[in-house]
């Protein structure tokens, strides 16, 4: 007589079979990834936690300082200082540039608004590791709130910005409106950026070690300092470095500021279809960094 071993029933479940169960219960995948429709629906329903969550680490980003949210101020402040110093001064950058100070300052505070959103974007899941295992919500949350954050902090700095034009001559007039559309196109492309960066970040963490020194290459070949189209006018570059330098979309943002805000700052010194290269690149960097970022959903915060 044979004698047969039986498994217990539970080990003899096929992996079809307990998927169906857990169908048939109303039971998924933990951190599954949504449609995109319906991970866009999730976002907008936590809307209100996106505001809070930027408030609070705008409130406490400078806490521990004596001064506290003047720095939000200060720091492009002294940076503007230093490179007038530096560039202006011992470079001599101001040359053939009119209204410098104000050229130099706003072109400061936007580049500000840019990096400063990226390196937020690269430690937003890396940095909140806590927050990602704990609950469960859509992940974009954390990169949109920092970059929500980063447009609260500008708010601060317009209002110094505004005061040194008036300082240095600067005539307020209906063109300072224009720096509304600028600004809010450049937001769109700082987001993009942010979720693109916290991907990379939260896959690799060496990420938010490099990229300090790739931001400071970007803002050299920005025109912070200098007026790439005074640069472009007096030195023969190849077509393709001068395509690069006209379309950099860092450039074009603070070009479009200091066009709205500085009366010496012209169109002529614009580069062609300026507006639709703003708007491209926002567009671009918006809707292709959500849904990079969208398409890693359920690997953050794991391994």
């Amino acid at each position: 007589m044979s004698t047969q071993t039986l498994a217990p029933p539970a080990a003899q479940e096929r992996p079809e079979d307990l998927r169906a169960l857990a169908l048939r219960h109303g039971l998924g995948v933990s951190g599954a990834r949504p449609a995109l429709p319906e991970y866009v629906r999730q976002l907008w329903a936590r809307r209100h936690f996106i505001t809070a969550f930027a408030t609070a680490k705008l409130t406490a980003q400078y806490s521990q300082a004596r001064l506290g949210q003047v720095w939000q101020v200060m720091t492009p402040l002294l940076n503007a200082a230093v490179y007038y110093v530096i560039f202006g001064v011992l470079m001599n950058t101001r040359a053939g540039v009119p209204d410098f100070v104000p050229f130099l300052v706003t072109g400061v505070f936007v580049w500000t608004f840019t990096s400063s959103s990226i390196m937020a974007g690269t430690r937003a899941i890396s940095g909140n590791l806590g927050l990602v295992r704990a609950l469960h919500f859509p992940r974009a949350a954390l990169p949109v709130a920092l970059a929500l954050q980063q447009l609260q902090q500008l708010a601060f700095s317009l209002c110094a910005l505004a005061g040194i034009l008036l300082c240095a001559g600067v005539t307020p007039g209906r063109s300072w409106l224009l720096a509304v559309p600028a600004l809010f196109l450049q937001s769109l492309f700082n987001t993009g950026v942010s979720l693109v960066m916290a991907r990379l970040a939260a896959r690799t963490p060496d990420v938010a070690q490099l990229m300090p020194f790739l931001l400071r290459t970007w803002m050299y070949v920005s025109g912070v300092m200098w007026s790439v189209q005074h640069v472009l006018a007096h030195n023969h570059l190849p077509h393709a470095v001068l395509l690069a330098l006209e379309c950099n979309p860092a450039a074009v943002y603070i070009d479009l500021v200091r066009f709205a805000l500085i009366d010496s700052f012209t169109s002529a010194q614009l580069p062609p279809h300026v507006w639709a290269v703003a708007t491209g690149w926002a567009l671009v960097a918006a809707v292709g960094g959500f849904i990079w970022f969208w398409k890693a959903e359920e690997t953050y915060g794991r391994g």
